[in-house]
């Protein structure tokens, strides 16, 4: 019996139906999980190197701060020693009468007011204060018992104090350094000086940085945050907590312990912590997450610890693993795509071969455009090179005219310096002709009397010729100047003019070094005294000159003032212009306060004009001080 083969032909078609529902079926789910592991998978990945290279970064940045923190405290370490060289410190504490007392008292407020502490004071053996900078305050420290202090325990041992801790008498926050003030071997008493780290504080604040110090207990003295501040980074025993009470160093704070929410530990110094916000229900909004990075401070027990916030990394973290679940989830559907229709797949490749025409159309544009920027480049440089060369020769002209005006200055003053010379050489004739006959006639007392004078005469001429030599030396860009010398060179090379007029000079100037070339500031004096000279003639009242000179910070302000006519409105917006001049005919060239206001703005200074309500003109010149003038100790 033979079988109907068309009874099996249905066959083949029923069982291809079921690997197609398998799929249809299984393969969502499976493509679904797959996004999401693959989503976690990029945001861990990207989150570990993203800490990464955070902490690369902030290990960076925690040195630098770290070195300033060290910095800030180790430039006063010198300071309490220095009171061992001090000999009224010592008769004080071999005596401690009313007298010395105040003699100490006076010598350590103008200490510290010049070192800008909080505050210095002596203590005696006992530990109670016998002299300190703040005896004229209410809450002074004078008399006060400190000998339960580390700081002076530490010191009267003959050790380094290094404290940090809060004012038993001001409640103030400090760091306190002690040092034993030895004399022949032996601690006669304890220098101390208090600093404020505040500045540390408020500098983290502006650069928006979040930091905090934490001292050898683990707490926390120095904070960007103020809510952090004395707070325990680590959980304190009950002797702990006791010995502290017992010392006072932070006064009666309550020493609360900054506890995490969650800690990691990352690597070294390196953990991940996450602090609540302050609130009564703690939620995921109101947690925020750290990358904590401590490192020791050299030469101290202290830690100092920088805060990264890592919200920003984990939206970034987030951000990739959702780009990596819909680049998967778009491939996915894409083989799907062409799984399900190969036409699609023939067109998208098409579609992709277009697309790479036009990537190497736009390489090739690029190509193009580098090779552009390349060409402008090198236009740049080449413009740079001129722009230099340009720079060089203006820099060169100035100089030339800066001694164009220095010798139209000793043009101008060529009449008064041959009067002052002929007077001399006239009076050397005679005294020579009159010596010769004294000799021969054997009267060497007159002889010797003519020689003497004729040797002043001499000195006279040299002393001139000297300043008129020194004033035609060329200037340098660098250099500093005794103003006191060069008012002197000015007024003798302009001593023939200043006789001539007559005039009534006021000079009251100080002995200060300034940052500027000798030759540049005697020329600057040269124009503007010449200038005061040229406005006062012809007038009716007596001429009067002014020099005088102040403080003004870390500079100093010299008033050149005469009681002339003064200038004309129109003529003031114009006075600092080039070959812009006020006197008659040919006189002037225009020069002179054209080159002395660039010479004060080459050395850091300027130089201004005002018109006093009194009449005449006052021209101002301000220029830096070689060292900034300091208060003097009361």
């Amino acid at each position: 019996m033979k079988c109907d083969p068309t009874l099996y032909r249905g066959a083949p078609p029923s069982l291809a139906v079921k690997p197609r529902l398998l799929r249809h079926f299984l393969l969502p789910p499976l493509i679904i999980l797959l996004t999401i592991g693959l989503g976690y998978a990029g945001y861990r990945i990207s989150e570990h190197f993203s800490i990464r290279s955070l902490s690369e970064n902030g290990e960076r940045q925690l040195e630098l701060h770290a070195r300033t923190v060290e910095s800030e405290l180790s430039k006063y370490t010198y300071l309490p020693s220095l009171l061992e060289l001090e000999s009224s410190v010592s008769h004080l504490l071999a005596d401690p009468n009313a007298s010395n007392r105040v003699t100490v008292n006076q010598y350590l407020e103008g200490l510290n007011r010049r070192s800008r502490s909080r505050a210095i004071y002596v203590l005696d053996t006992t530990g109670r204060v016998v002299a300190t900078s703040n005896w004229r305050d209410t809450d002074s420290y004078l008399g006060e018992d400190l000998s339960f202090r580390a700081y002076f325990q530490d010191a009267i041992r003959g050790q380094p104090g290094r404290f940090y801790g809060i004012g038993s008498t001001s409640g103030e926050p400090g760091y306190y350094l002690a040092h034993g003030l030895e004399e022949q071997g032996k601690i006669i008493g304890v220098a101390v000086i208090k600093v404020r780290l505040e500045a540390l504080e408020e500098r983290w604040q502006r650069a928006r940085l979040e930091a905090y110090v934490s001292d050898e207990n683990g707490i926390i003295i120095l904070s960007s945050d103020p809510s952090r501040r004395l707070k325990a980074v680590r959980p304190l025993s009950a002797e702990t907590k006791e010995q502290l009470a017992r010392s006072l160093q932070y006064y009666w704070w309550p020493l609360n312990e900054l506890e995490p929410l969650n800690r990691e530990h990352l690597s070294e110094g390196v953990e991940k912590v996450t602090f609540a916000v302050n609130s009564e229900v703690i939620t995921d909004q109101q947690q925020v997450s750290y990358l904590a990075q401590t490192r020791n401070l050299n030469d101290t027990p202290w830690d100092i610890t920088l805060l990264t916030p890592l919200q920003d990394l984990r939206r970034e973290a987030i951000n990739q693993g959702m780009l990596v679940a819909v680049a998967f989830g778009l491939l996915a559907f894409l083989l799907i795509a062409w799984n399900e229709r190969r036409k699609v797949i023939a067109t998208r490749l098409a579609a992709r071969e277009a697309l790479q025409e036009a990537n190497n159309q736009l390489e090739r544009k690029i190509a193009e455009r580098t090779t552009h920027l390349r060409a402008s480049n090198e236009r740049l440089k080449g413009q740079i090179r001129e722009r230099r060369l340009a720079e060089d020769t203006l820099r060169h002209a100035q100089d030339e005219l800066v001694q164009a005006g220095k010798l139209a200055a000793i043009g101008q003053m060529s009449t008064s310096i041959a009067h002052e010379l002929n007077q001399p050489l006239a009076a050397l004739r005679t005294l020579s002709g009159n010596t010769v006959r004294f000799l021969e006639r054997g009267d060497l007392k007159v002889a010797a009397q003519n020689l003497s004078t004729i040797n002043n005469l001499v000195d006279r001429m040299g002393r001139i010729t000297a300043n008129l030599r020194s004033f035609a030396r060329r200037g340098d860009d660098q250099g500093q100047a005794s103003l006191v010398k060069a008012v002197d060179a000015a007024l003798q090379l302009l001593t023939g003019r200043l006789e001539e007029s007559a005039v009534e000079l006021h000079r009251d100037v100080q002995d200060v070094a300034l940052k500027i070339d000798q030759t540049r500031l005697e020329q600057i004096l040269v124009n503007l005294i010449g200038n005061a000279l040229d406005a006062m003639q012809g007038q009716p009242s007596p001429p009067r000159l002014w020099l005088e000179g102040e403080f003004s910070e870390d500079k100093y302000r010299l008033h050149v003032r005469d009681n002339g006519p003064g200038i004309a409105p129109e003529a003031r917006k114009h006075l600092f212009e080039p070959f812009f001049t006020t006197k008659p005919g040919e006189q002037g060239l225009g020069l002179g306060l054209t080159l002395s206001a660039s010479l004060a703005a080459a050395a850091g200074g300027n130089l201004s004009v005002e018109f006093p309500a009194a009449g005449g003109a006052t021209f101002v010149l301000l220029l830096p001080l070689v060292q900034p003038a300091k208060a003097e100790p009361l």
